[in-house]
């Protein structure tokens, strides 16, 4: 999967391009440390953009937004700083025909103290006179808090899409700490193994990361009534965090993992830590391409072979 992720920020914060908002959300001896208190479910200021979305409150969302300097805004048309941008841009869509609209929070990001950066999945429904539609858009949104009051300074948004169908099941929550700090990663696997070297069972490896809607969508089928059991009898599953297709190169390349294919992509491990099997064809990149008979397939061939 490729979708919006957080480094479009990160380059803003390395490049200083927000360094004056920066000093003025940490001016504050007592601004909360990100993470504290912020869970990966819950951010109310984020709620409260969703509900002015809903009711389509421009002024509301006008609100939400940094205005001096103006927030910045990479759209499909191009960067911009005009403080109109976003607003218009959200509240058209109530009067467009919106009538369901979720965020999907898939990666939290603690950039700075009092700054917050968010990847989301934007699911949206509109009413036709055609009938009900539905479209998916990919964005990214960084918070400053100032003051006590929290403001956003840098968004990032996809064209409205159509909502794919898919057969496997999507997750209503996503865990945004799905994958772990990518530098874990080597610990998590020398674990895995240690603990499939007593039971007897294999190690899956899942690369990916937080940022990406087809990772999630593949551990909930994991976690799905009909396949943990499979899951769970054969497998210990260690996420490894790919970051902006730049972490673990090193793994990558060890268990024959082709990043160009896209994630999440899965390599397969037998007790000793020999490599059984790795994808090369990005067999699970798209979550709208597979069903639960592949998951299940895959599953079932590597399995371990067990003496009877």
């Amino acid at each position: 999967m490729k979708n919006v992720r957080l480094p479009y920020y990160l380059a803003l914060l390395s490049c200083g391009c927000l360094a004056p908002l920066l000093h003025a959300g940490q001016q504050r001896a007592n601004v909360e440390k990100a993470g504290e208190k912020t869970a990966a479910s819950a951010f109310e200021p984020l709620d409260r953009w969703k509900a002015a979305v809903v009711s389509g409150d421009k002024s509301a969302l006008t609100e939400l937004y940094m205005k001096t300097p103006p927030a910045l805004a990479k759209t499909p048309q191009g960067q911009t700083q005009d403080p109109a941008e976003e607003p218009a841009y959200w509240s058209s869509l109530r009067p467009g025909g919106l009538s369901h609209f979720d965020v999907k929070i898939l990666e939290v990001k603690n950039l700075q103290p009092g700054v917050k950066g968010f990847v989301l999945r934007y699911e949206l429904k509109f009413q036709t006179s055609a009938g009900e539609k539905s479209g998916v858009i990919s964005g990214s949104q960084v918070w400053v808090q100032k003051l006590g009051d929290w403001r956003i300074v840098s968004t990032q948004r996809s064209a409205l899409a159509e909502n794919a169908p898919r057969r496997l099941p999507e997750p209503s929550k996503p865990n945004a700490q799905l994958y772990h700090d990518p530098a874990e990663a080597p610990g998590d696997i020398a674990a895995a193994l240690a603990a499939a070297s007593k039971d007897h069972k294999r190690v899956i490896l899942v690369f990916g990361g937080n940022w990406c809607y087809d990772c999630h969508v593949l551990d909930t089928t994991f976690h799905s009534k009909q396949i943990a059991p499979l899951v769970d009898e054969n497998y210990h599953v260690v996420h490894v965090n790919v970051g902006d297709y730049d972490k673990n190169l090193d793994l990558t390349k060890k268990y024959e993992i082709p990043l160009e294919k896209g994630v999440p992509s899965l390599a397969i491990l037998d007790s000793d830590g020999k490599l059984v099997v790795s994808q090369k064809k990005g067999e699970f990149e798209s979550t709208t391409r597979i069903g639960p008979e592949d998951v299940v397939n895959f599953l079932k061939k590597w399995k371990p072979q067990r003496g009877g």
